[in-house]
This record gives structure tokens, sequence and C-alpha cells, in this order.
């Protein structure tokens, strides 16, 4: 058995990480509040683009864009969407294995420093990664994907996809991968995209004139459109990352909690056990005596 002594320095132990988790745990829950009320924001701006777009659809017999062509796909796009810091519990980990299962090429590029290092530390085609702040500003996440854009355009890849976690409750994240071009269905992306956004579609009867045409308002809103669909998948990552480590922070903390009782058990055991044995020695002394 172990000393007093050394138990006292145990329990001491475990109260300070059970006090650094606890505050850790607070941050995430602070962060996590204010990542799904951005996410929450956008919710507006998605419905009014996704209205327009299914008006303009029902006005254009015959629309040309690259991003509705379809091609073959030889070289894949990825954007992977991690997080900057662990201590989120396997929510990093549940999207390499999505990472790992892809078996055709592919040419990556990243946001968050956990997933630039592992694709890094596996070897893999990695074009770019970028830094996006807690904040997630729109204008960091728009570098990443005009950079995906100009390469998809160009012919280097001939997809572009998002590997992110999927923000569903405080307690679930889903780890998915979310084709985004080409468009080989406007509706289907549309209804795609306002379910992720958790948007409904209002169905818009009015007679509307567009300026200069519906085709060249579609054509020119089509990549807006995209990028802010990313955006919303890139905020519901964020409240994910801060959802997981809130949720890991507590199992910490209340495990801590529960070593610490275990650790006072054990320590009030060894000190009854020493003051037993110092009864004894006495008494074994005084019948000697």
């Amino acid at each position: 058995m172990a000393s007093t002594r050394d138990i006292r320095r145990r329990i001491k132990s475990v109260k300070n990480t059970r006090q650094i988790t606890k505050a850790m745990e607070l941050v995430a829950a602070s962060k996590m509040k204010k990542a799904q009320q951005a996410a929450l924001a956008g919710r507006p701006y998605i419905e009014v683009m996704s209205s327009m777009l299914a008006a303009l659809s029902t006005r254009v017999s015959e629309l040309k864009h690259p991003f509705l062509d379809e091609r073959v796909v030889k070289t894949r796009g990825v954007l992977l969407v991690t997080s900057d810091k662990g201590l989120c519990g396997p929510l990093n980990a549940n999207l390499f294995k999505l990472v790992t299962e892809i078996k055709t090429p592919v040419k990556f590029f990243a946001i968050g420093r956990k997933g630039a290092q592992f694709l890094a530390r596996t070897k893999r085609d990695l074009v770019a990664d970028f830094a996006v702040s807690d904040r997630t500003p729109f204008a960091e996440v728009r570098v990443a994907v005009e950079l995906m854009v100009e390469k998809y355009l160009a012919g280097e890849v001939d997809t572009v996809e998002v590997i992110y976690p999927r923000f569903r409750n405080t307690l679930v994240q889903e780890p998915t991968l979310r084709p985004v071009l080409p468009l080989t269905s406007l509706a289907t992306f549309i209804a795609q995209a306002q379910s992720d956004a958790g948007v409904e579609l209002k169905q818009d009867t009015r007679d509307m004139v567009f300026e200069p045409s519906a085709a060249e308002v579609m054509e020119a809103l089509i990549p807006f459109y995209i990028k802010k669909h990313i955006y919303q998948l890139v905020l519901s990552a964020r409240a994910s990352e801060h959802s997981a480590r809130m949720v890991a922070m507590k199992t910490a903390k209340d495990n801590a909690t529960k070593l610490v009782g275990e650790l006072s058990l054990e320590y009030n055991k060894a000190r009854q056990a020493a003051i037993t044995q110092e009864i004894l020695e006495i008494a074994a002394a005084q019948y000697a005596a």
C-alpha cells in the first residue's frame, strides 16, 4: 500500500487537474454558444439566396456554367475541416477515418492545424492549409474556397468536397463528407444546403423581372452561394469542436472527482492502518515490560 504522503500528493495533483478541466469546460461552453449563434445568424442569408436561386432556376431553361458541367473524375479535391487544438475527444480521429477511406487520387486542402499535421504525417497530397480564428470570419474561409474553386476551374481537381464534423446537438457531432462541386442537380444542392443550415425553402410565386437577365444573374449568384454554403459548413464544424471539447472536459472533471473520492478512501484506510499499527506496537511494548 502506498504511503499517506504519496496519496496526499496524488490527491492534490488530481484536484489541480479537476480545476483545470473545469475551467476549460466553461471556456468551451462559452465558445460553443458563440459558434452556434454565428451559425444561426447565417441562416437568413442562406434562406434568401436559396429562394433567389430556386426562383431563377424556374425561369432559366438552359444555363451554361462551369459548376454545372459534369466531368470525368480523375482527381478529387477535398477540404478537411478540423480543430487547431486537441482535447476534443474523438472528433478529429473520426474525420481522419473518412480521409483514410478515400482510395482514389485526391488533393487535400486543410482548415485546422490538426488536419494539416495528419495529412503531412501520412504523406498525402496537401495543396494548402489555412488558419481560421475562433471567430471564424467569412474573409478567412473565403480564401480557402476561392483557391479550391480556382483549382477546379483550372482542371487540377474534378470535384470540390468537404469533410467536416456536422453539428447535430451538444452530444452528437457526425463526421460527414459533403460533395459541393460539380452541381449535378441544382435543386438537390439547394435542398441539401438548406438542410445543413436548418432552413426551409419558401415558394415565391411573384412575377419578377431580373436585370440584365435571369441567366446572367444566376450565373453570378452561384459562386457566391457556393462560398456561403462552405462557410456554413465551417461554422458547423466550429460548433462541433467546442461542443466536443466541452463534453470531453466535463467527462475529465467528473472522472477526477471520482478519483479524488477513491484516493480519499484509500488515504483514510492507510491512515487507519498506521494508527492501528502504532497502538499494537505500544500495547506490545507495555506487555513486554
